[in-house]
C-alpha cells in the first residue's frame, strides 16, 4: 500500500515537471519579446539589504546617472538596495530603466524606479540569468552577497568557456572586492593553476563611476561601437 502511494507520487511530480516546461517557455518568450526592443544597457547588481545612506547606494545611483547619461540603459533585478539605486539614478537622468523582478520568500519588492513598461516578473532564476547575460553590455558588480556572487561567476564562466561574446565586468569597491580579487589572482590562477592568468584580464577593479565608464567605452570604443549600437 505504501509503495502504491509513493509510487503514485511521482508520478504525480514527473507530471508536473512536465507542465513546468510550458510555464518556462513562457518565461522566455515574455523576457525576449519586451527585452528586444530596449536597447544596449548595462546591468548593475548588489546587495538588496543596502540602505540609502549606504556608501555603495550612493555610488550605484551614480553609477547609474553616468551610464545613462553616456546613452545606456541600465537593468537591475527590480529589487530593493543596490537594485533600488540603479534604477533610481537611471531614472533621474531620464534613461532608460530596467528590472527584472524574482518572486522571494523575503527581500524583493519592486521599487518605484522602474520604467513602467519595462518592468518583468520571473519565478526562475536561470531565466532571469539568461537575461541579464543576453541583453547586457556589461555588468557593474557592487558589494553584494550570494546572488550577486552567483549572476558574476555565472557571467565569468560563460565568458570564459566562449559561450558567450566577452563584455566587460566591472567590480565596483576595492574595499569590498580585493580580498576575492587577490584570491582569484594568487590561489586560482598562480598556485592552483585553475583558471589560465589570462582570464583574470575579465574582471576588472575600481572605485569611482568614472573609472566604470572609461572601461566601458574603452572596451567598445575598439569595436568602433557606441552606445546606440
Amino acid at each position: 500500500m505504501r509503495k502504491e502511494k509513493h509510487s503514485r507520487e511521482w508520478n504525480e511530480v514527473k507530471t508536473n515537471d512536465s507542465w513546468a516546461i510550458f510555464k518556462i517557455m513562457g518565461e522566455f518568450v515574455n523576457g525576449y519579446e519586451k527585452m528586444s526592443r530596449i536597447g544596449p544597457c548595462v546591468s548593475i547588481f548588489g546587495s538588496a539589504r543596502t540602505k540609502p545612506d549606504n556608501k555603495y547606494y550612493q555610488l550605484a545611483e551614480r553609477i547609474a546617472k553616468k551610464i545613462t547619461e553616456s546613452g545606456y540603459g541600465v537593468i537591475t533585478g527590480g529589487g530593493p538596495g543596490i537594485m533600488e539605486a540603479g534604477n533610481k539614478g537611471a531614472h533621474l537622468a531620464g534613461g532608460t530603466s530596467v528590472g527584472l523582478n524574482i518572486a522571494l520568500p523575503f527581500e524583493q519588492h519592486d521599487n518605484p524606479y522602474i520604467d513602467s513598461d519595462k518592468s518583468i516578473d520571473f519565478d526562475y532564476f536561470f531565466v532571469r540569468k539568461v537575461m541579464f547575460v543576453k541583453y547586457s553590455q556589461g555588468f557593474v558588480v557592487m558589494p553584494g552577497g550570494f546572488g550577486t556572487l552567483d549572476e558574476l561567476f555565472e557571467a565569468l564562466t560563460l565568458i570564459q568557456t566562449n559561450k558567450i561574446d566577452s563584455f566587460p565586468i566591472i567590480l565596483v569597491g576595492t574595499e569590498f572586492w580585493s580580498g576575492l580579487f587577490d584570491w582569484i589572482k594568487t590561489t586560482l590562477a598562480e598556485m592552483s593553476r585553475n583558471i589560465s592568468p589570462e582570464d583574470i584580464n575579465l574582471l576588472h577593479l575600481v572605485d569611482t563611476e568614472e573609472e566604470v565608464l572609461q572601461i566601458l567605452d574603452s572596451f567598445y570604443g575598439e569595436y568602433n561601437l557606441s552606445p546606440n549600437f
